[in-house]
């Protein structure tokens, strides 16, 4: 089995009163390195009485997740979504407004190496969406896994097994791989502000790098370095609340104005509207990720993980 961590939110704004937040992070096995965030499982338990709860995620890369209890609703760019048990979504540089209910839900992140080898399609055809997975020609495939994750008989090792089961069978090797995992790793070493020193990184043209960008990580280069540049300031200030946003900023901003900008750019929102918001899911997920993970988001991670 994969190793297993479980946390319970300490800090930072909780869910309603008498309402339980529990996440546990397995790791996948190690042929499946590189491939995937994590597998996680979350449960939300709220009172009888309780409203459901609403938060924001982040820009993100492609995920599955699979609700048991009350569907979630969502929104990621005009997408809406309400009522499917299976919900997928591709990379994104945008929010995803969701609202939850009690649930269990199990989540597997793909990382773009994972889109590459478990995906036909190119990622960028499915940037910023929200979608029923079981209806969707490009997710579909993992629909099966809802009749395991889904039933209150099973265990938590019987579900992951055939999580693991479910990805051995759709995995297929893929010939960028190598240049796959050089692009990720310039990404998000942090090291690299023009889309001129990440080709160069990387050892190929900056079209080539454009193609490889579009094909298997969803948005163009200069997008994924800003994408990565404001990731690393909300982790820091999610991770940190109660200081300012200016101590949060990543180095790479040239002042406060811009990061202004780039946030409302990736959040449709201010930074002072976000911090106004409560977010019960988001920061306790967070600091349960960096805890368990060593990273508070996928996008930070890199294209290896630690065994």
């Amino acid at each position: 089995m994969g190793g297993i961590a479980d946390h319970h939110a300490a800090s930072g704004p909780a869910p309603p009163s008498g309402a339980r937040l529990t996440t546990n992070f397995r790791e996948p096995p190690a042929q499946f390195a590189g491939c995937f965030t994590t597998f996680y499982h979350l449960t939300l338990e709220l009172p009888d009485t309780a409203p459901r709860v609403t938060d924001f995620l982040q820009p993100e890369w492609a995920n599955i997740r699979f609700f048991c209890g009350t569907p979630p609703e969502g929104e990621i760019a005009g997408h809406r979504l309400s009522g499917a048990q299976y919900v997928a979504s591709g990379p994104s540089t945008l929010p995803c407004r969701f609202t939850l209910g009690p649930v269990h839900m199990w989540g597997v992140g793909f990382l773009p190496l994972g889109w590459a080898r478990f995906f036909q399609a190119d990622a960028c055809e499915y940037a910023n969406i929200l979608c029923d997975g079981s209806q969707h020609e490009a997710f579909r495939h993992f629909a099966g896994l809802t009749q395991t994750l889904c039933d209150p008989d099973a265990t938590h090792d019987d579900q992951y097994d055939a999580l693991v089961a479910a990805m051995t069978k759709a995995m297929r090797p893929n010939r960028d791989e190598p240049r796959i995992a050089r692009i990720h790793s310039a990404l998000v070493s942090a090291e690299h502000t023009s889309v001129h020193d990440l080709a160069d990184a990387c050892a190929m043209s900056i079209r080539t790098l454009e193609r490889m960008c579009m094909r298997y990580f969803g948005f163009a280069p200069k997008v994924l370095l800003r994408r990565q540049r404001f990731m690393r300031s909300l982790a820091t200030f999610m991770l940190h609340q109660g200081r300012p946003w200016t101590e949060a900023m990543d180095e790479h901003y040239h002042d406060q104005a811009q990061f202004t900008r780039e946030f409302h750019a990736f959040m449709t929102m201010n930074p002072t509207e976000f911090a106004a918001l409560d977010h019960p899911i988001l920061a306790s997920f967070m600091e349960a990720r960096m805890r368990a993970r060593g990273s508070a988001a996928q996008t930070l991670d890199p294209p290896s993980q630690r065994p």
